[in-house]
């Protein structure tokens, strides 16, 4: 089965994405602290404290998907409720990324982001369908003993 180790990547991938995109705004934000210009007449150290907590607030938002990822490596269970659309919305950040990216940064890391978009996609697939219970009648339209299925009679009306 491909269910569990693509659960597994996908959650390695998502918590190095957390902890890269954390990394990015703070250091952006160091930089724009250590320039001391404004832009627009904003205040850099506004701008400064916005992008660490921007890069706070999105990393702990992946690292939270990635730990959706890992419980369902771990307990081999498709994702659900909450867990489920946190996912759909990490497919659909990196879908969105993938196409900021192409122009902004270039055809590599619009090939990550279409990577990892794929990855998700994949790990919610792959749970898409419930296995079929062991002792779930067969489909050749007989009963467990042979004997064929039939439907129950059709309700009459007084």
């Amino acid at each position: 089965m491909v269910r569990r180790p693509v659960a597994w990547i996908v959650a390695v991938v998502l918590f190095g994405e957390a902890l890269g995109i954390a990394a990015l705004n703070w250091f952006l934000g160091v930089v724009v602290d250590r320039q001391d210009m404004s832009l627009a007449g904003l205040d850099p150290h506004m701008m400064s404290v916005s992008s660490k907590i921007g890069g706070i607030v999105f990393g702990l938002y992946f690292a939270l998907c990635g730990l959706v990822a890992l419980l369902v490596a771990l307990r081999d269970r498709p994702p659900a409720g909450l867990g489920r659309v946190l996912l759909i919305s990490a497919a659909v950040v990196h879908g969105l990324l993938g196409a900021f990216t192409w122009g902004l940064v270039g055809w590599h890391a619009f090939l990550f982001m279409m990577l990892v978009l794929g990855l998700i996609v994949l790990l919610l697939m792959t749970y898409d369908r419930p296995a079929e219970p062991a002792d779930a009648a067969p489909r050749d339209g007989t009963g467990g003993d042979g004997a064929p299925l039939t439907s129950p009679p059709a309700p009459t009306t007084p």
